[in-house]
């Protein structure tokens, strides 16, 4: 290891605190951080943690959220052996023939895949937690799906590949080679039986239109933003319902270092998970700015091709119970989807969607119906036009795709959350259909002018008070009172 020996002081890591200053150390150093080291140090203290095998026993696990456990102490010649194992192996599994040239090749990217997953035992880990570092590839030679991809690229760097860096999805992850890293390399598996994808290039995903690889605009990583990838894939989780308070803590204020260096700017997941973090922790109150701000990543950065920043955004207002923004943040999610096909490999948006569909909305919708408050959403057009804008995102999403999404159980909730907003209410949204019913594929994108211009209409669009405008003829005021009214615009009309 280059300059190990200069990390020797910081040990032995037996503190948030001294984790943090490891991290810190780093971001002021004009190094690459040494992504198997601090995947080793991060993964010995989250999987030490996690194991309910070392848990207080006096803790009741029924009766709490999280529980609080004693931080372990990581020595530094536990770190050092793990290190060294590492290296050795791929070292030795890649025949040095592929290590030549300055830049990576693919048979070397697909040799180094094919050296950690031969290492692995048999079974896949999709839903299993605490997989995500070398530190559990090298104690019990198990990975989840992003483990393999980091694992790939912490591999090619211990073999001098400066330009082998992670790309991500927002539920997938590869790599990306070559000398102006335009070259793409599947790494790891997406669901059961898909190994034989490694060594392949992504293309063909985002020819398909394909969410999984967000139409080609994926979070492609710098060193330090492998790094924030690093510690956002942290899972404090002990049980399906208790957290570990400390291993949430340091997640949190790692973040918050990566953050405040500017290395979140282009990550929308990582600033996504730092708002809900800190909601979770209640130490500051910024996750609202956090979850606008993983928004205006998604525009400026990547098209406005992302879903989550609006499903990290409609969650926190559901919880808070501002129900109307969770509309909205709900409709932008819904905007975003339907520029996609769907597929079987979209599983888990399509679990968050239906959540959103079939349990959220039909929950806060029965409780608003039964209240006769004056500003019940039920009573809202704009509400009304957000609740169309999620839906027809659905349906688009649906139109042209291989598998079905709706089905009955969809429906149902569709037409009873629907005819719950009165006749009247309704009829004040104003309806555009596309007028193709489709949009181009190559849509020029979002800008922020744009943007700006969208917010614009919006604010046209809102009810005007034009009784105290004399100067106006009734047929003025007739026709700006409509233009005044909620738009929205439908594209899969045409087969609705």
């Amino acid at each position: 290891m280059s300059g190990f020996a200069e990390y020797k002081s910081f040990f032995p890591i037996d503190s948030i605190q001294k984790v943090c200053d490891f991290f810190e150390e780093q971001l002021r150093s004009n190094k690459d951080p040494d992504l198997a080291l601090f995947s080793i140090i991060v993964g010995a203290v989250e999987n030490n943690l996690t194991n309910i095998k070392n848990s207080d026993k006096d803790v009741n696990l029924a009766s709490n959220r999280f529980v609080k456990m004693k931080f372990p102490s990581v020595e530094w010649e536990e770190v050092k052996t793990l290190y060294d194992r590492f290296v050795a192996l791929m070292r030795s599994g890649v025949d040095n023939k592929l290590v030549a040239g300055e830049y990576a090749t693919r048979d070397l990217v697909k040799r180094v895949a094919d050296v950690v997953w031969n290492s692995l035992t048999r079974s896949y880990y999709k839903d299993r937690a605490h997989l995500q570092s070398i530190y559990s590839f090298l104690t019990g030679n198990k990975l989840d799906c992003f483990g393999v991809a980091f694992a790939v690229t912490a591999g090619c760097q211990v073999l001098g590949k400066q330009d082998v860096h992670l790309a991500l999805s927002e539920d997938h992850a590869w790599v990306v080679f070559g000398k102006d890293g335009t070259n793409t390399a599947e790494v790891t598996w997406h669901g059961k039986g898909n190994e034989d994808k490694r060594g392949r290039s992504v293309g063909e995903g985002v020819l398909a239109r394909s969410w999984l690889y967000v139409a080609g605009k994926p979070v492609v990583c710098t060193r330090v933003m492998e790094l924030a990838a690093l510690v956002s894939s942290i899972n404090p989780t002990l049980t399906p319902t208790i957290d570990v308070h400390e291993v949430a803590q340091m997640q949190h204020k790692l973040l918050w270092l990566l953050y405040d260096k500017g290395h979140l700017d282009a990550y929308p997941m990582a600033l996504g998970n730092l708002g809900d973090l800190d909601e979770y922790m209640k130490i500051s109150n910024y996750s609202a700015a956090l979850y606008v701000q993983a928004i205006r990543s998604s525009r400026t950065h990547y098209e406005d091709r992302h879903v989550y920043p609006y499903t990290f955004q409609g969650g926190y207002y559901h919880r808070h119970k501002m129900y109307k923004e969770a509309f909205n943040a709900w409709a932008c999610a819904g905007d975003v989807i339907r520029h996609y096909n769907y597929s079987r490999d979209d599983e888990e948006i399509y679990k968050e969607f239906s959540e959103i569909a079939n349990e959220l909305i039909p929950q806060l919708m029965k409780a608003e119906s039964s209240g006769h408050s004056a500003r019940s959403i039920l009573k809202d057009p704009e509400c009304f036009a957000s609740l169309l804008r999620f839906y027809d995102g659905i349906c688009k999403w649906e139109e042209g795709s291989q598998t079905p999404i709706l089905h009955i159980g969809w429906a149902k909730p569709l037409v009873s959350t629907i005819s719950k907003f009165d006749a009247e209410v309704r009829a004040q949204v104003n309806i555009i259909c596309s007028p193709d019913g489709n949009e181009a594929i190559d849509a020029p994108p979002k800008t922020e002018n744009s943007e700006e211009n969208d917010n614009k209409v919006k604010d046209n669009d809102r009810w005007n008070n034009n009784s105290e405008n004399t100067e106006m003829s009734v047929r003025e005021q007739l026709t700006a009172a409509v233009n005044s009214r909620p738009r929205v615009t439908l594209y899969f009309w045409l087969n609705a």
